[in-house]
Order: C-alpha cells, then sequence, then structure tokens
C-alpha cells in the first residue's frame, strides 16, 4: 500500500517552522497532495507566503517520506501508483508459467516432488527478494519466485484430495485451508512485529527449506501411482497405512489393485497427453473446463482483491488484514457443514449471488463513522472464500486421475487472470472509492448464473479417466 510523503522544497526544508507547508503544498479534502506543490517564486533560501505563486500547481520531482518501512520509501516509489500496485500482478504473472509446468511435472513425476521442489523455489527466491538493491530486482524476483514455485499449494491439495473417500474430501479441504488461513494471519503479525520488510521476507521464507526433506520420508499418492500402472508400490504404501491405522483391508481389495491394466480398464491408464486430446474433442469435458475457467477467475479476482483492498479500509491496516483472513475461518468451516449436505451446486449459485450483494450494496452504505462498511465488506470476503472453496473441491473432482493436477492447473492458471487484475484495482478507487467492490460483486453475479450449469460431484468417486468424467454430467 501507499504511505505518507510529500514533496520536498530544497529551500524550505532546513527551516525548524513548518508553517511554511500551509502555503508550499495545496490541499484537496483538507489533506496536502502527495503529487503537487505550488510554483516556488522566491529568491535563495526564503520560504515565505509570497514565495510561492498560488496559481500554478507543478509535479514534485523529489519527495519527503514518513519514517515508515516501505519499499516505496526505499524505492523512491513516490507517486508511481502504478509500480507500487504491479509487484502485485507481476507475483501473480509467474503463476501462467508455473502452474501449466507443475501440472505436467506433478502428473508426471508424481505429487510429492512436485510439493518439495516447488516449495523449495519458493525459499529461494523469497530470500533472494529480501536483499533487493532496486526497485527492478525486487519485480524480478517477485515474477521468478512463483513462476518457479506457485504450484506448490495446488499440488498439496490435489495429493490431499486423493488421499481421502469422497465424504471426506470438503474435511481434508477445511484442514487445508485452516492451515493457509492460519499463514495469511501469521503474515501481518509478523509485519506489524517487526515492521521491516527485508526481516519479514527472511523469517517468513525460510522454512521452505524444510519441505524438501519430504522427498526422504513422505510416501506417494497411492491413487497417483495405481494410475501409472505402479500397483506394487501402491500397495506397499497401502499396507504401511495398515500398520500405522491398525486396520486391515479385505483380501480382494488389495487383489483387485494388483489386476493387469489391460484387463480391467483399456482407458484406466491412458497416458495424460491422451487425455487432454479427449478433453478438447468431447464437448462436455471441454465445456466444464472453460466454465470452470471462468469461475475461478470470478473467485481469483474477487478473493485477492478483497483481501488488497482492505488495507485502504479506515483502522489499523495489519488488523484489518487479518480480519480479512480470519474471516475465511468461518467460511471454510461453513463449507465443511454444507457442501455434503447440499451439494456443490446449490452452494455455488448461493454464494456466489451473496457476494454480490455485499460487495454492490458497499456504495450505498454511509461512509462516516459507520462500521457497516466493514461488515460488509468482511461479509463479501466471506462469500467469495465459500464460492472460492467450492469451485477447487468440484475441479478436483470433475476431471479424470491422470489429468487432474493438469487439468486443475489449466483452470487455476487462466484464474490467474483475476489475482493479476487484482492488484491493480486499488488505482480503480483513486476515480471512485467503491468502484473496485462494485467490479468484484458485478463478476460474481454473472458466475452465479454460469454455476448453474455446473456438474454435481457430491459424494461421487474420483473419475480415472475420461470415459468416467464424462459420465458425471449425465
Amino acid at each position: 500500500m501507499d504511505i505518507n510523503y510529500r514533496c520536498k522544497i530544497p529551500q524550505c526544508e532546513g527551516l525548524n517552522d513548518s508553517l511554511w507547508i500551509e502555503f508550499a503544498i495545496p490541499k484537496v479534502n483538507n489533506k496536502f497532495e502527495k503529487c503537487n506543490t505550488y510554483e516556488f517564486v522566491g529568491e535563495g533560501e526564503k520560504c515565505e507566503a509570497n514565495s510561492f505563486n498560488r496559481s500554478s500547481i507543478v509535479k514534485c520531482d523529489a519527495y519527503v517520506y514518513s519514517d515508515e518501512d516501505s519499499i516505496v520509501k526505499d524505492f523512491d516509489l513516490a507517486c508511481q501508483h502504478w509500480k507500487r500496485t504491479f509487484v502485485g500482478s507481476a507475483y501473480s504473472a509467474g503463476f501462467f508459467i508455473a502452474l501449466p509446468l507443475t501440472g505436467v511435472f506433478s502428473d508426471n513425476f508424481g505429487r510429492v516432488k512436485a510439493i518439495s521442489v516447488a516449495t523449495a523455489m519458493y525459499g529461494v527466491f523469497g530470500l533472494l527478494r529480501s536483499f533487493s538493491n532496486g526497485y527492478l530486482m525486487f519485480v524480478m524476483a517477485e515474477f521468478l519466485e512463483t513462476a518457479s514455485a506457485a504450484a506448490a499449494y495446488s499440488a498439496s491439495f490435489v495429493f490431499g484430495m486423493e488421499l481421502v473417500q469422497p465424504s471426506g474430501r470438503v474435511f481434508g479441504n477445511t484442514l487445508m485451508n485452516f492451515s493457509y488461513i492460519f499463514g495469511s494471519m501469521t503474515l501481518p503479525m509478523i509485519a506489524w512485529w517487526l515492521q521491516n520488510w527485508r526481516y519479514m521476507l527472511r523469517l517468513v521464507y525460510t522454512p521452505s527449506f524444510i519441505v524438501i526433506s519430504y522427498l526422504l520420508f513422505v510416501n506417494e499418492s497411492p491413487r497417483w501411482l495405481l494410475s501409472k500402472g505402479r500397483a506394487e508400490e501402491a500397495i506397499s504404501i497401502i499396507l504401511k497405512a495398515e500398520k500405522m491405522n491398525n486396520v486391515k483391508l479385505p483380501d480382494h481389495l488389495l487383489a483387485s489393485l494388483k489386476a493387469s491394466p489391460k484387463s480391467e480398464d483399456e482407458d484406466r491408464y491412458e497416458p495424460f497427453s491422451s487425455v487432454f486430446v479427449k478433453v478438447v474433442k468431447s464437448r462436455t469435458m471441454l465445456f466444464r473446463l472453460i466454465l470452470y475457467c471462468y469461475l475461478w477467475i470470478t473467485c481469483s479476482f474477487g478473493y485477492y482483491g478483497l483481501s488488497i483492498n482492505s488495507v485502504s479500509l479506515a483502522g489499523n491496516k495489519y488488523l484489518n488484514f487479518m480480519l480479512v483472513a480470519f474471516i475465511e475461518m468461518p467460511a471454510n468451516a461453513l463449507c465443511c457443514m454444507v457442501l455434503n449436505k447440499f451439494g456443490r451446486k446449490k452452494v455455488l449459485i448461493t454464494w456466489y449471488t451473496l457476494s454480490a450483494v455485499f460487495c454492490i450494496s458497499l456504495s450505498l452504505l454511509p461512509k462516516q463513522d459507520s462500521i457497516w462498511p466493514l461488515i460488509f465488506y468482511l461479509a463479501g470476503k466471506f462469500s467469495i472464500t465459500v464460492s472460492y472453496t467450492t469451485v477447487y473441491i468440484s475441479v478436483s473432482e470433475a476431471f479424470p486421475t491422470n489429468a487432474r493436477q493438469s487439468l486443475l492447473a489449466v483452470c487455476s492458471t487462466t484464474g490467474r487472470i483475476g489475482s493479476t487484475l487484482a492488484p491493480l484495482t486499488p488505482l480503480l478507487a483513486l476515480y471512485y472509492q467503491n468502484l473496485p467492490t462494485i467490479f468484484f460483486g458485478s463478476l460474481a453475479l454473472t458466475a452465479s448464473v454460469l454455476s448453474f450449469a455446473t456438474p454435481e460431484t457430491n459424494n461421487l468417486t474420483l473419475p480415472d479417466n475420461t470415459k468416467e468424467a464424462e459420465k458425471i454430467s449425465k
């Protein structure tokens, strides 16, 4: 976010008396402008009322910054709003590279390898960014961080979904999201405590290197191994799980896993490359892919947009960010209660609509000395979080195992159009304060209508091939 600064006026800076600011800098709504000053027409180092031409306003060429820790101050970004907001866009743009590549990597080499390598890359570029000596290096490190590592979460999500039975997917997703929320709430606490963005990055990213050890002791997804025809390895892991949980699976279930893939189902172990061809040729699957891509765009645009704009709300920016993050916890708890009971489609339609109502209504509420804008803002974030979680689960259930990570990556990559544009939305507030939330609400409204076309995947077994995935719609 922006910080406090003003024009630097060399003729006046050394004076103990700061009254000269009153006649040196224009005011808008009783606040000093940050980017403009009255033209200096005095002589020498005198700084008096008649030293400025109040009928002539000029752009600043140097600035005096407040004592706040920020890249705006460190890299001299005053009044360069596009550079400030572009940091978030550069971060999100990296997803367009990372998600497809990691999706292919995960579907070919396994979930655990994808998670471990991607998270280690997070640590490398996150720490590198903390040593940035200029804006360009900072933005490049921001982009490369996500370009090499952004799919760590989606790979973890798919891994988790493949470990649980249909009735356990929502609860498993809720546990993962609670961890995500805990991280989101911890971030502003660390920033508030350290008040130094370089130290904050070093503290936040160093634990990423621990995840590389997953290669040594975390077992691969048995479902992924089975999809690759590696039944013996999958059964070995299942037997470990039997021992750890003190349970015994029926012998006929283990025997069925050892059966020859060709005798069971010709398509069950089809290579992921052929799945893409079948998706493109299938009208049902292609329409489903396009539909989920749009829903993902609207979710990411509203979700990240509301998070980013929260620091501009009245009050403490750290507490506001924590509140907007915390509201995701009851949202995910609600998902856990309603998704299995009412199904995916009804939840999507309902909460997309509510998100639109809350966001658009913000423009109708009084702003002065009222808590209602904050309440509606949190309600909007609550609603879009429910929608986002539901979309995530629906996508993971709607596509076949061999290409699940890759097709989820396609949806997530396309959805990053929304998260790439979201950091730019604070610029809209320069023209009208509620314009960002009106945009969020409008997109959510169209998504609620399109959600009628989504397939219902509640309590269905995950499809292992294209034919099984097509049957979901029927």
